[in-house]
């Protein structure tokens, strides 16, 4: 393990939103082990205590606060807790996220506003109460957890596709307006990553429960998954201070193009039916 003394992120502090769980945990743990103090969050309190327990008795140095990014005052409360607890912050990760599924049928007022607050309202808010954090450190740095859902999205998650295309906008714009100020931002649009909730959502959808193991090459073309551990090892290598002055960047993590690309037309029999990439 990595002596957290001397580690990549030794003397900062990190914000992981959504972190009691699945890819914010993993960045937690990773950062952690890399020598931060990590606040973790989430809604789960019994769930985070776990975490932030295993964390310290890794050596690792952490803290945590609990509370619905929904609600404005929240994110001015998690910052302020984060520096009261550990004196500086450096580092934001916004990856808190609802992943409800809807359409336009089933995407009211309601549904719309609650994923939009916490998936893009609260990454403005949360960066904005930390501006102030990251001028008197001279550079900070935000990473955003997209989706490649940003660039279209499948049709059952329309709020969400739009929620993760406004914080790819809001990445860039952040970066070119603060590119003089040391504060970098950048975003990851994650594909599909096998977390223990999206396990246990594909069950509850009809999948068999071993529908991990046999995922076909247009889904998968490696024959799995990618896991939170290779999020996490993306995710160090730009917040660490060795990474330059890289921001405005928006990285797909994915296992074959996003973009642009054509099918296979080679089994025009099989039946297809769409995965779930809300990564």
């Amino acid at each position: 393990m990595t002596d957290v003394a001397s580690g990549r992120l030794a003397g900062k502090v990190a914000i992981v939103t959504g972190s009691t769980t699945g890819i914010g945990e993993g960045i937690a743990r990773r950062f952690a082990a890399e020598g931060a103090g990590v606040m973790l969050h989430g809604r789960d309190a019994e769930r985070g205590r776990e975490v932030a327990e295993s964390i310290r008795s890794a050596g690792g140095k952490v803290d945590s606060f609990f509370g619905d990014l929904a609600d404005p005052p929240v994110c001015d409360d998690l910052v302020d807790a984060t520096v009261a607890s550990f004196g500086r912050l450096d580092i934001l990760v916004n990856n808190a996220a609802v992943t409800g599924r809807s359409d336009i049928e089933t995407t009211d007022a309601e549904v719309f506003d609650r994923v939009i607050a916490v998936n893009l309202r609260a990454p403005l808010l949360l960066t904005r109460a930390a501006m102030p954090h990251f001028r008197k450190n001279a550079g900070g740095r935000v990473l955003n957890i997209g989706s490649v859902n940003a660039y279209n999205g499948e049709r059952n998650l329309l709020a969400y596709a739009i929620s993760k295309g406004g914080l790819m906008t809001l990445t860039r714009n952040l970066a070119a307006a603060h590119a003089g100020e040391g504060i970098l931002f950048n975003d990851f649009n994650v594909g599909w990553v096998l977390t223990p909730n999206e396990y246990a959502l594909k069950v509850e959808e009809g999948f068999e429960e071993n529908w991990h193991t046999n995922l076909p090459p247009s889904w998968a073309p490696s024959g799995s998954l990618l896991s939170v551990e290779m999020i996490a090892h993306f995710a160090l290598a730009f917040v660490d201070p060795a990474g330059g002055p890289i921001s405005g960047s928006v990285i797909e993590l994915e296992q074959q193009p996003v973009i642009g690309l054509n099918p296979s037309k080679d089994s025009p029999g099989v039946a297809h039916s769409e995965p779930d990439l809300a990564g």
